[in-house]
């Protein structure tokens, strides 16, 4: 349990980047580093992660700790990666409403962007010999990145799914044609005696629904506050630009709860500091109610995220034992390491601008092919050499 805690704990202080980067630094820590899980049990929990709405590395972080630790690793991880980016932004917030301005780390933020990129094409690599197990999957992904820039995460990652259990049984079908005995590996399978478990997507996606009605009313309060955080936690996919997207629908231009500069400088905040990046709610809580609002919101925007993976994590291990739910999620992971893929492509550009950036993002990926090192040392040095060389 200690171990959980300090683990996470941590990478809530160092994880910059956004979710592509804090799942890449967890599957370096937890796969790589510690050998807690193989990389095929990471990425089911990759998958049932993207499958489920919530802040995604939160989500990725208390699947590991129940698979690690049980119910108290679950709480010890979610709580230890959400905390310090929180306590941070938190005192942004402070500092922003007694002085007006948000402080500017250019220098620093330039140096980790090439590592933060470096980890994300090791994780991928990685990542990706375990979950390209024949040449359908390698198309599958192929086809997945490409649609990852023009179709809705969501719809990417259940098309996917279903692709894949349907050349699956199309496959046993033509087995069963040819006088195979198809069904032999699947009575031989662990847990067989047992109905097979539905997956909880449905029924989890399903619950977010009463949450639209829940914030109808456009005068601030906390309790307005915590609804409004509570059903964007409880609907909200993708990126952090999705976030934006409904802070900005509400907050600005429904409720005008916030201006247009208010609500950049919090994404900004979210953005510059480490952890999730659903920590901006916690700034925009500070602003409009001060420090209980701090608190309502934050507990909003997270419990969601705790709700679904409580509900999905004893399940996940139970979904690789039916064999047409584990072809669903073969596919549904080259899907999300698609999406990974298409996020690293967007990241590249801004990241790698000159000599000295491409630089380091080799001698990143050159040091995390040949040395176990901690991520956070790395993501540090980066940053570092940003500052004496910026």
């Amino acid at each position: 349990m200690r171990d959980i805690a300090v683990l996470f704990l941590r990478l809530g202080a160092t994880a910059f980047g956004g979710p592509a980067a804090h799942i890449s630094m967890m599957e370096h820590e937890v796969v790589t580093r510690r050998g807690w899980m193989t990389r095929g049990e990471f990425l089911d929990l990759l998958g049932a992660t993207n499958l489920a709405p919530g802040p995604t590395s939160t989500k990725m972080a208390l699947f590991i700790g129940y698979a690690r630790g049980g119910w108290p690793g679950f709480l010890l991880a979610g709580l230890g990666f959400v905390l310090p980016s929180t306590l941070l932004v938190t005192a942004f917030a402070w500092a922003y409403v007694r002085f007006g301005s948000l402080p500017a780390f250019p220098h620093f933020f330039a140096g980790i962007k090439p590592v933060v990129l470096a980890l994300i094409a090791q994780a991928l690599v990685g990542l990706g010999r375990a979950a390209v197990k024949n040449r359908f999957l390698l198309v599958l992904g192929l086809a997945a990145l490409v649609a990852a820039f023009f179709v809705h995460e969501i719809v990417l990652l259940l098309v996917a799914g279903c692709v894949s259990a349907g050349v699956m049984a199309l496959e046993d079908f033509l087995r069963k044609g040819k006088g195979e005995d198809a069904l032999e590996r699947q009575a031989a399978a662990p847990g067989n005696d047992s109905p097979h478990p539905k997956p909880p997507s449905k029924k989890t996606l399903s619950l977010s629904l009463p949450l639209l009605l829940l914030t109808s009313a456009s005068s601030f309060s906390l309790t307005s506050l915590f609804l409004f955080f509570l059903k964007t936690g409880a609907i909200l996919f993708g990126s952090g630009y999705v976030l934006l997207a409904f802070l900005k629908a509400d907050l600005v231009e429904r409720w005008h709860w916030l201006t247009s500069a208010q609500l950049l400088d919090a994404v900004a905040v979210g953005q510059f500091t480490p952890g999730p990046l659903s920590s901006t709610a916690t700034f925009i809580g500070y602003v409009l109610g001060g420090l209980p609002g701090a608190a309502v919101a934050t507990l909003g925007i997270f419990l969601p995220a705790f709700a679904f993976a409580a509900l999905m994590g004893p399940f996940v291990p139970r979904l690789r034992r039916s064999r047409p739910l584990g072809a669903f999620l073969d596919g549904v992971n080259v899907a999300a390491l698609a999406l990974m893929g298409s996020v690293t492509l967007q990241f590249a550009r801004p990241a790698l601008t000159n000599g000295p950036t491409v630089t380091l993002f080799l001698v990143g990926v050159a040091i995390l092919a040949t040395i176990r090192i901690n991520a956070a040392w790395l993501v540090l040095a980066g940053g570092l050499l940003g500052v004496a060389f910026g």
